[in-house]
């Protein structure tokens, strides 16, 4: 069984930093789709960041290029998302999601089953 544990988000001004954290138990290390998405009320699970555990690859959303890094400490099964130059739009409850490729990694929400509680990360203008 899946189990994913994030942590990390707070408030922060716009311009600022914030790096989350997701452990991990129970995927497959060899070939993993380990991602984050975000959601605000109203709205639609976005994915933000993607990592496919087999080789490393990784993928973003266009809205956060350049801005934000996912990467993965395999010895400690922790994923990590660093989030610079934050925007008052990031705001939003940010989560950690597993899934087995099909055979790529994917954005949509529906194909993840295995979800962490969130973390809420606020960015004041």
């Amino acid at each position: 069984q899946v189990q994913l544990v994030e942590s990390g988000g707070g408030s922060v001004q716009a311009g600022g930093s914030l790096k989350l954290s997701c452990v991990a138990s129970g995927y497959t290390p060899g070939n993993s789709c380990l991602s984050w998405f975000r959601q605000t009320p109203g709205r639609e699970r976005e994915g933000v960041a993607l990592l496919l555990t087999l080789n490393g690859a990784t993928a973003y959303a266009d809205s956060v290029k350049g801005r934000f890094r996912v990467s993965l400490d395999k010895a400690n099964n922790t994923l990590a998302l660093q989030m610079n130059s934050l925007k008052p739009e990031d705001t939003a409850m940010y989560y950690c999601a597993a899934a087995v490729p099909k055979p790529y990694c994917s954005f949509g929400h529906r194909d993840y089953s295995n979800w962490g509680q969130g973390t809420q990360v606020t960015v004041s203008s």
